[in-house]
């Protein structure tokens, strides 16, 4: 088990939730924008926002953002390490900064006494594609080993500083590069990490690279907080990861839809009616798992577990309940019947 650390209100590591993270695509220096996104964020269930703050404009501004969330908000800053200081000042939860690059021994330890200071944690963050000629020199290419190695590097400088409250992040656009980082990351240290795939692309691309890398490593029991970068609506990342979670057991995130494959046994028009279902199910927020069968020969037994379903047959289906038959309705009713009942166990609880 990691070590905890806390982002905000926000535990993490030490056997806490496993927490989603997203980040902001607007002007940190626009707040009204800035702050709308935050909500979305939140709204769709992102646990901690990270924000851009590439000049001290941005870094002056965090306090007018940091005032109307009680989201935590972490700083991501490269190279300067007086926004840093100044993220800092102005009430950030975090910071994503990499020690080796701010400059030196005094300045690692100003940015360190603040941190001290505020029980600020801070995230180390190893990219693939941003690595020491060194140690591309040293092992003659990207591998998990010279990503592990830069991160160690980073970790020495906060150490040498007796600054623990330390979380890592290890991340490559390939998938397989990236398990086997964090997977010898994992025996070297008891730091929480942060999981990603970086520069993971478009929505359609991005969400499998993700899926794969991400939840195969969750599915180890490796990673205590992670984020989906997709290119686009941050809104959807957090949508992809709380699905992942919930896919793995690990969270409860609004309804599941259990639906079967098309076979020579429907009848009846099975994906039309379950992509309504799916479209109806996104504005229900409880857990709820809800299945959608193509026949009535297996549907209710094979989704016995599904709180409520529909299982078609010839022009029409049935109803049920934990795999109990409630009644039997024409297929153009399927779908009003079956909300009836969704509505009527979500009043009952």
């Amino acid at each position: 088990m990691t070590r905890q650390i806390h982002i905000g209100n926000v535990a993490v590591g030490g056997g806490a939730p496993i927490s989603v993270q997203s980040m902001t695509n607007t002007k940190t220096t626009d707040t009204a924008a800035t702050l709308s996104q935050i909500r979305a964020l939140v709204a769709a269930g992102c646990d901690i926002v990270r924000l851009a703050v590439p000049d001290m404009d941005a870094a002056k501004n965090l306090g007018n953002i940091i005032r109307e969330v009680s989201v935590p908000l972490v700083a991501d800053i490269h190279f300067d390490y007086r926004l840093a200081i100044e993220a800092m000042n102005q009430g950030i939860s975090a910071l994503r900064l990499n020690p080796g690059n701010i400059g030196g021994a005094d300045n690692v330890r100003a940015v360190v006494k603040v941190a001290k200071e505020k029980g600020i944690p801070i995230r180390i963050g190893v990219n693939a594609g941003s690595l020491d000629k060194k140690l591309l020199a040293k092992y003659g290419s990207v591998t998990a080993e010279a990503m592990v190695e830069s991160a160690m590097e980073h970790i020495a400088l906060l150490e040498a500083e007796n600054f623990h409250d330390i979380k890592i992040s290890l991340k490559a656009h390939s998938v397989p590069l990236t398990i086997a980082a964090y997977r010898l990351m994992h025996e070297r240290v008891d730091y929480p990490l942060h999981l990603g795939i970086t520069e993971a692309g478009t929505v359609k691309s991005g969400i499998i690279k993700s899926a794969v890398g991400i939840g195969a490593l969750l599915a180890e029991g490796i990673g205590d907080t992670f984020r989906i970068s997709l290119t686009g609506d941050p809104v959807i990342e957090v949508k992809v990861a709380n699905e992942i979670l919930k896919a793995l057991g690990l969270k409860e995130y609004g309804p599941t839809l259990v639906a079967c494959p098309t076979c020579g046994r429907t009848c009846i028009n099975l994906p039309a009616i379950a992509e309504k279902v799916e479209e109806k199910l996104a504005n229900i927020k409880e857990p709820i798992e809800v299945a959608v069968m193509g026949c009535v020969v297996n549907g209710p037994g094979e989704a016995r577990t599904a709180d409520v379903g529909i299982a078609g047959g010839k022009g029409e289906g049935l109803v049920f309940r934990k795999g109990e038959i409630i009644r039997k309705v024409p297929e153009n009713q399927l779908v009003e019947e079956l909300f009836k009942e969704i509505d009527d166990i979500l009043e009952e609880r």
